[in-house]
């Protein structure tokens, strides 16, 4: 794939959501919700401040992140369903517990 975001956009692919709860009830695919977290596969050079110089963005490629419900803009490229949004609208970034960064 061959994509840049401009300015302050960053490209996201949706991480799929559980298909049972924690009682092991299914959920059919017709009753599941959209998932609120991505994986941030490219990011945009920043933004320009006022004074014009480019403000790099907190988030880098590679990144778990949750966004809102209906944030960003729904593109497909490559035959994958892909997201483009400003990072104002990502509301954080999930980092991994310690245990986690050991044992990788």
């Amino acid at each position: 794939m061959a994509f840049r975001p401009l300015h302050d956009r960053i490209l996201v692919r949706r991480v799929e959501s559980e298909e049972k709860t924690k009682g092991g009830i299914i959920i059919p695919d017709t009753a599941k919700e959209k998932p609120q977290e991505g994986e941030v596969l490219a990011v945009g050079p920043g933004a320009r401040g006022e004074k014009g110089q480019i403000q790099p963005l907190d988030v880098k490629v590679g990144d778990r992140i949750l966004f809102g419900k209906w944030s960003g803009t729904e593109i497909k490229i490559d035959g994958e369903d892909l997201l483009i949004m400003k990072e104002s609208d990502v509301m954080g970034i999930i980092e991994a517990p310690a245990a986690e960064k050991i044992a990788a």
